[in-house]
């Protein structure tokens, strides 16, 4: 009896499936190559819940920032007056409210007026807040006392701080003329407030004494951040107080520089009671900056449209420095250039 040798064709092994496991497909059990199937985690409920907690946030800006902003453009583009109040009708004049501000002198004098408000306020602000920042650094006895009495021209109301400054520069009967007279550095009075070409100095001065206590607060901080074992190292290997101050303290320092420059500008720039109370914009409109144009503009003259461009223009100012901050904070994190 013979016994069938099957052929050598009928040994090759079963081609493998085109999934590329060694999975039964009659059996359905799979390999050992086979890939468990993982369901992704549904995030729709995370999502929504993130967005819950936003929603607050994103309303109050929308009613409260977004809303007037926008109310604000429309007005430049309209005939907006008293009446509008009453008949709800604001015809839309195109450009000529742009056209009416921007051919008007004052608004020209404004510009140049806030610019050199701002530039002055802030160059005094900083010089003199920072020094007195590096002076209490160094601590010293009642040095918390004295921080704390430089605090009360920063939280004393701006109109209160302005009476009392009026007060102080009138040119008869100041305090400040009394005490130059008695001196011997001014023979007359001062016109601090009364001559065009002091009367924006003396804005700028007063701004200076109220804007010191916030600056040296927030450099004082920053400077309290800085680690002492590096101003050690630099004494050891022999650095001047200066040299120290140079390649130690403003590198180190310079994100809190760069918080108290845009902060302060975008308080100043738009600086509108300080200036009513001591000047009124006067005198001969020496002292007029875009606030109190808007304010003239919109309340004495109630041409809201013209205002309404003004106070565009502040915005936009505003909207240049706040991007020109988030870019240097940004570059300050490492996270862009």
């Amino acid at each position: 009896m013979t016994t069938a040798v099957p052929s050598a064709g009928s040994l090759d092994p079963a081609p493998p499936s085109p999934s590329g496991s060694s999975s039964n497909s009659s059996t359905g059990v799979p390999g050992k190559n086979a890939r468990p199937t993982l369901k992704k985690p549904r995030r729709d409920g995370h999502s929504l819940l993130r967005w819950l907690f936003v929603l607050p946030a994103l309303l109050y800006m929308a009613l409260f920032f977004g809303y007037p902003l926008v109310r604000n453009v429309v007005m430049s583009f309209q005939r907006y007056t008293p009446t509008t109040y009453f008949t709800g009708e604001a015809p839309f004049t195109g450009l000529d409210n742009w056209r009416a501000v921007f051919s008007n002198e004052l608004f020209a004098d404004s510009l140049w007026h806030t610019a050199v408000f701002t530039v002055g306020s802030l160059a005094g602000q900083f010089t003199i807040g920072l020094a007195l920042a590096v002076f209490f650094s160094r601590r010293f006895r009642l040095s918390g006392a004295i921080r704390a009495v430089l605090l009360l021209p920063w939280l004393v109301p701006m109109v209160v701080s302005a009476v009392v400054w009026r007060r102080v520069l009138d040119q008869d009967h100041g305090i400040l003329n009394t005490a130059l007279q008695a001196v011997g550095l001014a023979d007359g009075g001062v016109p601090w407030l009364s001559s065009p070409s002091v009367a924006l100095l003396s804005a700028i001065m007063v701004n200076i004494w109220i804007g010191i206590p916030f600056n040296m607060v927030i450099l004082y901080g920053g400077l309290q951040e800085i680690p002492r074992e590096l101003y050690e190292a630099a004494s050891l290997d022999g650095a001047s107080p200066w040299r120290t101050f140079h390649s130690v303290t403003l590198p180190l320092l310079r994100p809190v520089i760069t918080v108290v420059l845009v902060l302060g500008f975008m308080s100043t720039v738009k600086i509108l009671d300080l200036i009513l109370a001591l000047t009124s914009g006067g005198p001969a409109d020496s002292t007029q900056t875009l606030g109190t144009v808007t304010y003239q503009l919109s309340f004495l003259q109630l041409d809201f449209g013209q205002g309404a461009v003004v106070g565009n223009v502040l915005i936009v100012i505003s909207a240049v420095f706040a991007v020109l901050y988030l870019r240097a904070n940004r570059a300050d994190f490492g996270t862009g250039k």
